[in-house]
């Protein structure tokens, strides 16, 4: 169970966007906090209403809101989380973590996370994962400690058979359940 485990939940531009609504409310049913970062372009598949909807908090869009606690929201979030989850991870957001790239909230506050367990659940085209630069950034996240979870085999968006598929919200919790610090 995750019972009082606070989810800081990361969500990236790609169609698996959409399995990371129901991978919140799994969470939220099992009985973790879940606050979700969104980025642009993951708004662009699914919307903060959805996640506001089954977590009952607040979803993060802007590095530019002003928080509640008057505190920076990157840190304030980054504090908060007992668990980083991002899923899905596009290459994109991969890349940027792997190079401390910070230009909107999610990579900001990822930047900040960096202590705390992290799960990555790739999801992108056959094509990108097996890319080198992609290949090579996964590889020194995972020196650092980052874990994953996927991607799977399967059909993808693009019509096509492939590794690239986003695990199953299941997979995932279970995943997060294995990294979450035991509460006292």
């Amino acid at each position: 169970m995750l019972e009082a485990r606070n989810i800081l939940l990361g969500v990236t531009g790609g169609v698996a966007a959409y399995k990371a609504v129901d991978l919140a409310s799994k969470l939220t049913a099992a009985g973790a906090c879940v606050r979700t970062v969104l980025t642009d372009s993951a708004s662009q598949f699914v919307t903060p209403k959805s996640f506001e909807a089954v977590t009952r908090s607040a979803v993060f869009t802007s590095l530019w809101s002003t928080p509640e606690e008057y505190r920076s929201v990157h840190i304030s979030l980054a504090d908060w989380a007992d668990v980083v989850v991002i899923a899905p991870a596009t290459a994109n957001i991969i890349g940027k973590i792997t190079h401390g790239i910070c230009d909107d909230l999610l990579s900001t506050t990822l930047c900040a996370c960096w202590d705390k367990p992290m799960l990555l659940v790739p999801a992108m085209n056959d094509r990108m994962w097996a890319n080198p630069a992609v290949a090579g950034n996964v590889e020194t996240l995972k020196q650092r400690g980052i874990n994953l979870v996927g991607p799977a085999a399967g059909r993808l968006a693009c019509g096509t058979e492939g590794v690239g598929r986003m695990a199953e919200p299941a997979e995932i919790q279970e995943a997060i359940e294995a990294l979450a610090p035991k509460k006292q």
